[in-house]
């Protein structure tokens, strides 16, 4: 995607030809920082820091952590330290796990001393792979898009989503808003509903400035505002993103979107979910009750950062000392409020036999 009018993606080699370089996202939406990565504790803290973050780009970075420890030790050992250290970082996601079990079937059977290069190809496959995946999703979902701005004789499609499903949260494209930024490309006037989403406000941080970057019409609106707009018709397609997705079709997104799919059931408005195959779990069945939920430290809810009037990036305090804090990461969607599931392989139903039938031979292993 675009940043002023320049195209870039969200993770790269630097020019040494081994170190990572990546957008650190924990200094949006006030400052755009670059992020070098040389080791394997590098990429750990990053990914556990939500310095990368969102399901597909958590995995092409715990894979570039994999080339970085083999870098420095292609033993069997490392290997194994490698994928638990990387595999620990966020329990969530099940991208990272796949990108691990991924680079390990790439590096295992290999010599030691084809290691390091036979890994970070594997890496930069999947990094190409994620792009083409979500381009796919992109066009798959666009006529969801184009079907309702038909119905409303030229005046914006209004699409909420929550969290950050975008190019940030992937290589490039994003999953949710690929088919947004492909209507804006065509020339279909849309405009973005973006959920703040408390507690890291990565809706607010992220999703609003990309969307900004590349031009895209959005508002920014408090987590709870969604149920309100739906209920006055100011909502005509909900789209969110995933971190893992159950063979059944349940979905597990950051935490708020349950409460955004009620809302979208009770009124009558379309709630899809986009997603690229890793993020599907096919050894998972009942997501509410298997899927582990991350909890994640009191500071996030408990400060808020921003910039202030003289330009000062600061942190404070908005909850009362000694109250204790729960911080939940994520929830559960049941497949029944799903409207339908965006893949690369087409508009799915949440349900088992159609996740099967789309995807075989991942349903099978």
């Amino acid at each position: 995607m675009k940043v002023d009018g320049k195209h870039m993606r969200t993770i790269w080699l630097e020019p040494d030809g081994w170190s990572v370089g990546t957008i650190d996202q924990t200094a949006l939406p006030h400052r755009f920082a670059m992020l070098r990565l040389a080791s394997l504790d590098d990429a750990a803290r990053a990914i556990k820091t939500m310095q990368v973050r969102g399901a597909p780009l958590i995995g092409a970075a715990a894979a570039y952590g994999i080339c970085l420890a083999l870098r420095a030790d292609a033993s069997d050992q490392s290997l194994e330290r490698a994928y638990a250290v990387l595999l620990a970082t966020r329990p969530t996601a099940i991208n990272l796990k796949w990108a691990l079990d991924e680079m390990v079937a790439a590096v295992r059977n290999q010599p030691r001393e084809a290691r390091v290069a036979a890994a970070y190809r594997r890496a930069a496959e999947i990094c190409d792979e994620d792009v083409a995946i979500n381009q796919t999703i992109g066009r798959n979902g666009l006529p969801l898009i184009e079907a309702i701005a038909a119905r409303k004789s030229g005046e914006p499609v209004n699409v909420l989503t929550h969290c950050n499903a975008g190019w940030l949260a992937t290589v490039d494209w994003g999953t949710a808003t690929a088919p947004i930024y492909m209507a804006h490309d065509a020339g279909i006037p849309i405009h973005v509903w973006v959920d703040e989403t408390r507690p890291r406000n990565q809706g607010a941080s992220l999703t609003a400035w990309e969307l900004g970057h590349h031009g895209v019409k959005h508002t920014v609106i408090a987590d709870n505002t969604g149920g309100h707009l739906m209920q006055h018709g100011l909502v005509d397609i909900a789209i969110v993103g995933t971190d893992r997705v159950t063979a059944q079709g349940d979905v597990c997104n950051k935490i708020g979107t349950y409460l955004k799919a009620l809302a979208a059931k009770d009124n009558g408005v379309p709630f899809y979910v986009a997603l690229p195959s890793p993020t599907i779990d096919f050894t998972v069945s009942d997501g509410v009750a298997e899927i582990p939920i991350e909890q994640r430290g009191g500071e996030e809810q408990s400060t808020m950062t921003g910039r202030t009037a003289d330009g000062r990036i600061e942190t404070v305090r908005i909850v009362p000392d000694g109250s204790p804090v729960a911080n939940y990461g994520f929830d559960v969607t049941p497949a029944r409020l799903v409207t339908g599931l965006i893949t690369e392989r087409g508009v799915l139903d949440a349900a088992s036999g159609a996740l099967k039938a789309a995807f075989p031979e991942r349903a099978g292993d």
